[in-house]
């Protein structure tokens, strides 16, 4: 057993909706969970380890809703050729064991960052499952993970062949729905439409590329199984099809309709804003992003429906998760924080409700509500600690003081950044 924490001194964010800083309070923690959360004069500090915050802000750690792992966000001067990139990292031993390492690293830099627990929605073959393992085990540091491992994608379709298996029939897609279940990972991601980087026409960005009945032969065979389906998605037409036949979450996503709205309602869906990929593409001078004129015209499409996305379904009710699409040009691993100051920007939430979503909302999302996402008596002891009240500038959240994960306190941790990323971002805050 390891000795009780009492974390006094410091000013609580507690995750809820409508939170405010609270001075004067403590929260104690007990090997992985926190077993109390009140006023310092009211807890025994006999038997604990005392951990003094010197009046900083304690918060529930950041749940980041869409990752993928393998990737860094380092600016490309050309499109990645992922299928190239896959088949190279799994050419040899040596290769595996270098694309090991990448993983631990990013992992590591998520943690360090301030996010305690993230969804990974596609990565290399098993790979995903395999460092959730090994952080579970204790033998690496990380956030807890949900892992999708492989997705489902169509020939042709986006990260078919890297990131994705390719399916040709109804068939063939609940196959490979089988296939990813045998490494128990946590969800199945499919790739219904292309990105902007696969369109051929300006303006038609996310065509769809995965017919209906693949969509819900995949969905009727996760769900058979057990998983929730998320699934990437960038046109209205995709949304429809999504939702239509199955998909849980849609990732990224288009400017909706009524039809669309009320399929969501009737689907019990989520839309997953993903702000932080799209915005280079459609906001930086190209000269910087390196992208054709095409390519920037439907970044702009595409930034500007998830926008609407969100807009129009939080005004629906419709519940709406944060996730970064770490892996893209210019989303890193440690800027989870970013896509808060994004939705609060572009979609004119409050800086609360940015933070309530990047915690309790996208922890509830994920189906850990009751685990994690806020600071809580019985919830897992996920929080992080700054300077600076986030309430009042969510760029407090850039460098962080402390982070707890599961329990175990990690004290002044850094992160290397990416100079040329932080200038060009930064401009956008």
């Amino acid at each position: 057993m390891e000795m009780k924490k009492l974390f006094r001194n410091l000013i609580l964010l507690d995750g809820s909706e409508n939170m405010t800083p609270r001075s004067g309070y403590a929260v104690l923690v007990e090997d992985e969970n926190i077993v109390a959360v009140c006023p310092d004069r009211e807890l025994n500090s006999d038997g604990c380890e005392i951990v003094d915050l010197k009046g900083q802000y304690l918060l529930p750690g950041l749940v980041n809703l869409h990752v993928h792992i393998p990737a860094g966000g380092k600016p490309q001067k050309k499109p990645m050729d992922a299928r190239k990139m896959v088949k190279l990292a799994t050419a040899n031993a040596l290769t595996r064991k270098y694309m090991e390492h990448v993983y631990k690293v990013y992992c590591r830099t998520e943690l360090f960052s301030g996010v305690t627990t993230f969804r990974s929605v596609g990565g290399v073959e098993h790979y995903d499952t395999w460092i959730r393992d090994l952080i579970r085990a204790g033998k690496a540091i990380g956030p807890r993970i949900l892992a999708g491992n492989m997705a489902i994608s169509v020939p042709g379709g986006h990260m078919a062949g890297s990131l994705a298996y390719e399916a040709t029939s109804p068939e063939e897609a609940a196959a490979f729905v089988r296939k990813i279940a045998e490494d128990r990972p946590d969800l199945i991601k499919l790739m219904i439409t292309g990105g902007v980087l696969d369109a051929t026409v300006k303006g038609e960005p996310g065509a769809l590329k995965m017919s209906p009945p693949i969509v819900k032969a995949a969905c009727q065979e996760a769900h058979r199984l057990g998983f929730h389906v998320a699934a990437h998605v960038e046109s209205p037409e995709g949304v429809r099809v999504a939702l239509e036949n199955g998909v849980d979450t849609i990732e990224h996503g288009a400017k909706p309709n009524e039809e669309i709205l009320e399929l969501f309602r009737e689907k019990n869906a989520v839309h997953v804003a993903t702000l932080s990929p799209a915005l280079p593409y459609a906001l930086f001078d190209p000269s910087v992003s390196h992208v054709d004129e095409m390519s920037q015209f439907n970044g702009e499409v595409v930034f500007n429906g998830i926008i609407e996305c969100a807009k129009q379904c939080l005004a629906a009710g419709i519940p709406v998760g944060l996730g970064t699409d770490t892996g893209c040009p210019y989303v890193t691993h440690y800027d989870m924080w970013r896509e808060l100051q994004y939705f609060h920007k572009c979609c004119g939430v409050s800086k609360t409700f940015a933070l309530y979503t990047a915690t309790r909302r996208n922890a509830e999302i994920a189906g850990l509500g009751d685990v994690t996402g806020s600071i809580e008596p019985g919830k897992c002891a996920d929080f992080i600690v700054c300077e600076k009240n986030p309430l009042e500038d969510l760029t407090a959240l850039r460098s962080l003081s402390m982070v707890v994960a599961r329990g175990k306190v990690f004290r002044e941790p850094k992160v290397k950044k990416m100079p040329e990323v932080e200038r060009e971002l930064d401009k956008f805050l």
